[in-house]
């Protein structure tokens, strides 16, 4: 393989170009949008700058390693800060919890809710190890493309119970119930609810509590900017706001690829970073197999998408953390409204992001970015009219951000704005406005998750979200990594 055309300049996309180009593979990168970065979009409004996300940073090994394959540095293009407490947890009643990986200050935290809590976490913590071991170090990177892969891994699923889900397996080492929504809601930033996610997402609070958790100084978006800049350095060529509209095949072969402005580019192998169903569905559509994966792919259970509202307002606020969660007055009902019953509840949970707490420089000065998300459920639970629903529920979040951190928050605002489910589907061409592609439960993870190489054209690939081992910074560049395995091992 001397050539390859990726598709889509998300994590994903950049980590396998950077992998390929490292190696030697002549790599084009086709961006259909004027930036890269997918969902890491960057908004600048008023001299602020807003982050699309993902804004938590972890594991940044898996980050630097991209740098290290060609014996560069990943601080020459990008600096990472620490980000301490991790987040703040607020409840309705008042209560804070402050999660961080210091342990003398998190079991502190942890007996300040119930002081017999404290010997529980520190089994849910061997427990978390045990997960991570397994489920990130030995197969996050690993790709699973016949059942065969999911026998081998089906001992070490059945030891850490990996049928039950990360709440059910935190209730099992701890009894406070604002404990138990604080150490199983992280499913929820990739898209999965802690009620039916596979408890080997617990590996998750061990992946922080090494690795720690990051913000790139400028933003999530520099860390794109450093991305791009290696794989330019390493001789790779990028597409911008030229969008692929189709995969071309020939038989059981990808021959390459055709852009909306009708350049045609030929290439060993073609991979797809695009959303799953956009892939199968449209860049794909005259392929009988791939019509046949669509049809699979229908069936299968989305991600809840997101309501996010920025903000840049007038004030510093260094009481503020970078990340705070504000639960609602329920947790299981509202997970239940937002993944089963598809309704727009009257109360959410919010993810508060504050990024000038940590970067004061994303923001005029005396001023303060911020964004608030809310999970809501995706266009087809939801079928309704956001551009009506979409400026009431935006007053209602930040009523609510008001009421609990900001009481003057409606008239120091200088500038906002709104991104719903509709624009996902728009500007990333995410089916039913998923924000993060298949749902994590375990009937949708490894072998059952979508492929690293699909079925029946072997020169076609996929990274990214929907792939093995799934969404977040670290689930997609190790996709990116599982990818470029069988994409080079093809090549030699």
């Amino acid at each position: 393989m001397r050539t390859a055309t990726v598709i889509g300049a998300g994590f994903g996309g950049l980590a396998l170009a950077i992998r390929l180009q490292s190696a030697g593979v002549e790599t084009t990168l086709i961006e259909g949008r004027e930036k890269a970065g997918g969902r890491a979009y960057v908004f600048e409004r008023d001299g602020f700058t807003f982050d699309a996300g993902p804004t938590v940073i972890t594991d940044p090994d898996c980050l630097r390693e991209l740098w290290q394959l060609s014996g560069h540095e990943m601080a020459w293009d990008v600096t990472l800060e620490p980000v301490t407490p991790f987040y703040r947890l607020n409840w309705a009643d008042g209560t804070n919890f402050d999660y961080s990986n210091d342990d003398v200050s998190l079991r502190s935290e942890i007996a300040k809710l119930d002081p017999q809590d404290v010997d529980g976490y520190a089994r849910f913590l061997e427990y978390a190890k045990g997960v991570y071991e397994e489920g990130y170090v030995k197969l996050g990177a690993k790709p699973f493309l016949d059942f065969r892969s999911m026998l081998k891994a089906a001992p070490a699923l059945a030891k850490y119970q990996a049928w039950r889900s990360v709440y059910a397996m935190v209730s099992t080492f701890v009894k406070n119930e604002k404990l138990r929504q604080a150490l199983s809601f992280h499913t929820l930033l990739v898209g999965g609810n802690p009620s039916t996610t596979s408890a080997i997402y617990a590996l998750i609070h061990k992946l922080e509590r090494d690795g720690g958790v990051w913000f790139a100084k400028g933003g999530t978006n520099q860390l794109v900017s450093g991305m791009v800049a290696l794989f330019e350095r390493l001789g790779g060529t990028l597409i911008l706001g030229d969008p692929v509209t189709e995969i071309e095949t020939l038989g059981d072969h990808a021959t390459g690829v055709v852009t909306r402005s009708g350049r045609r580019i030929a290439s060993d192998a073609v991979a797809s970073n695009a959303d799953l169903m956009h892939s199968y569905k449209d860049l794909l559509r005259n392929s009988r197999s791939a019509r046949r994966t669509t049809a699979r792919l229908e069936k299968k259970r989305f991600s809840p998408s997101l309501f996010l509202v920025h903000f840049g307002i007038k004030g510093t606020w260094p009481g503020i953390p970078h990340h705070m969660i504000l639960f609602g007055p329920r947790y299981q009902g509202l997970l239940s409204d937002i993944y089963d019953h598809g309704v727009l509840s009257e109360d959410f949970s919010l993810y508060l992001h504050h990024p000038t707490v940590t970067d004061p420089s994303l923001a005029p000065e005396g001023h303060s970015t911020f964004y608030a998300l809310a999970p809501v459920p995706h266009m087809g639970k939801l079928p309704i009219d956001w551009d009506t629903i979409g400026p009431m529920y935006e007053k209602r979040i930040l009523d609510e951000v008001g009421r609990r951190l900001i009481p003057d928050i409606h008239d120091r605002i200088v500038t906002k704005f709104s991104y719903a489910p509709p624009d996902f589907a728009k500007d990333l061409n995410a089916h039913l406005g998923s924000a993060f592609s298949l749902e994590p439960i375990l009937t949708q993870s490894a072998f059952f998750r979508a492929h690293n190489r699909d079925d029946h054209i072997p020169n076609l690939y996929f990274v990214g979200a929907g792939t093995h081992p799934g969404a977040g910074i670290p689930g997609v560049v190790g996709s990116a990594k599982a990818t470029a395995s069988l994409m080079l091992e093809r090549g030699r």
